[in-house]
């Protein structure tokens, strides 16, 4: 491997994806570095590239010129996530051997079939597939294999065992379970249904431990003595605290507002402006409690009027187009408060800038698919189509105007229904315990 340039594809197109004709003309910065193998001089390439659907990476390539060693690996060109997250992919068939894998330092892989785990900080950041972890781990485990086999015959034997069966794991003659588990929230396991669903694929976002934290270098924030404000000067007071902008990461302040919305609850409304690049952006969160029920909210959308509806949709909802087949998971476009027309024109936006439809490695196919749904979505929201926009939030902290309010709205049905074991796990409630918790603290004692 000589050069950023020249990475070899995976099967299925290359790993790198241009996002536009001054992506493609971007050349890798070089910086002569030592050579650890050979204590020479080499060349590293560095190029931030980014991996569609997630974010910006930057890939690293060293190789020198008098012994010819090289070494890849790439490290997450943004900052530490607020959440760990954890993919779950049930591998099935041969083609998804071929899903893009970015894995950080701090990632750590796991095969349950075979009890086969990579722990985090045991190998370098790497953008690859499936195949190429597999393949990764065969390369680690034969390379003191025949040391192994002059010290010790009984351990090399069994690991040669074991590197059959992750070999044959490629040829997917039985169905196996692939979990890669990032603290960080900065590694990725490819959609190849983007933007639907993939019910192959499991992805879980989780608050950190404090050994979590600690293992990646954060520290726990220190506790204020003081009282807090009154509720009622929050109402009346907008906060400002700073932060850094999402898009070029310079110093940047974020605004604050407890907002009460007619017929809800207060929610929390928080927006940034950068003054370097001038980019904007809003969030909001749920001012209350979880509530003791779900809450799903369908919309039959019959006339242009609809979009004007407020909507608030919480971090912890879901929202489904039965008609276009779509579905946005959790966590995706996180908190937004806002009409319905621009909570679809950011859908859209999600499907008309998605980076598989440019570059080389876009196909008519997959163009097409995602071209049609964009002009789908750009009829309902003028009129043209009829369909049912469903918000489902386990949290029951989404909302959705009703404008004949406080009488019924014929096109507007709410449900409230009881929350499975899973979504409580999600929402960290199983184990929350809020009631006759100083008496087991007392008994423990």
């Amino acid at each position: 491997m000589s050069a950023i340039g020249e990475l070899e594809p995976v099967r299925g197109g290359s790993l790198f994806r241009p996002l536009s004709a001054a992506d493609e003309e971007q050349q890798p910065d070089e910086i002569e570095s030592l050579c650890m193998n050979c204590y020479r001089n080499g060349v590293t390439r560095l190029l931030l590239t980014k991996i569609p659907f997630f974010k910006e990476i930057i890939v690293s390539s060293f190789t020198c010129g008098s012994c010819a060693w090289s070494n890849t690996e790439i490290q997450s060109a943004g900052r530490i996530q607020a959440q760990g997250v954890r993919y779950t992919l049930a591998v099935t068939a041969r083609q998804d051997m071929n899903r893009e894998v970015v894995k950080t330092d701090c990632a750590m892989a796991r095969i349950p079939e075979l009890d086969f785990e990579i722990p985090a900080f045991s190998q370098k950041g790497a953008l690859t597939t499936i195949e190429g972890m597999i393949d990764r781990a065969v390369a680690g485990l034969e390379q003191d294999q025949p040391v192994r086999r002059a010290a010790d015959k009984d351990v090399a034997g069994k690991i040669d065992e074991f590197i059959v069966k992750l070999k044959q794991l490629k040829e997917v003659a039985a169905s196996f379970t692939f979990i890669i588990d990032d603290p960080s929230g900065n590694s990725f396991v490819e959609n190849p249904h983007a933007p639907q669903k993939d019910d192959a694929l499991v992805v879980t976002h989780y608050r950190r431990t404090a050994q979590q934290d600690a293992m990646l270098g954060l520290e726990a924030e220190e506790t204020d003595e003081n009282p807090a404000d009154s509720v009622e000067d929050l109402r009346n007071e907008v906060l400002q605290f700073n932060t850094n902008c999402p898009e070029c990461n310079a110093p940047a302040n974020t605004n604050m507002k407890l907002v009460q919305i007619p017929h809800f609850k207060e929610v929390i409304i928080m927006a940034t402006n950068c003054e370097a690049c001038g980019h904007r952006t809003n969030e909001v969160k749920s001012g209350g409690a979880i509530e003791p029920l779900g809450t799903r909210i369908t919309l039959h959308v019959t006339d242009p009027s609809d979009m004007t509806r407020d909507i608030l949709k919480s971090e912890t909802c879901s929202v489904e187009i039965p008609e276009l087949e779509f579905e946005l998971g959790m966590g995706v476009l996180g908190g937004k408060f806002t009409t319905l027309e621009g909570l679809l024109k950011d859908i859209r936006d999600l499907i008309v800038k998605n980076p598989f439809t440019l570059g080389d490695s876009s196909t008519p196919s997959r163009v097409e698919k995602l071209q049609e749904f964009g002009r789908k979505v750009y009829q309902i929201m003028e009129g043209h189509m009829e369909a049912h926009f469903i918000l489902d939030d386990p949290a029951g902290n989404s909302y959705l105007q009703n404008v004949y309010a406080p009488e019924e709205d014929p096109e507007l049905k709410v449900e409230h229904y009881e929350r499975t074991f899973a979504q409580n796990e999600e929402l960290g409630l199983n184990d929350m315990r809020t009631e006759g918790y100083e008496t087991g603290l007392t008994s423990e004692r």
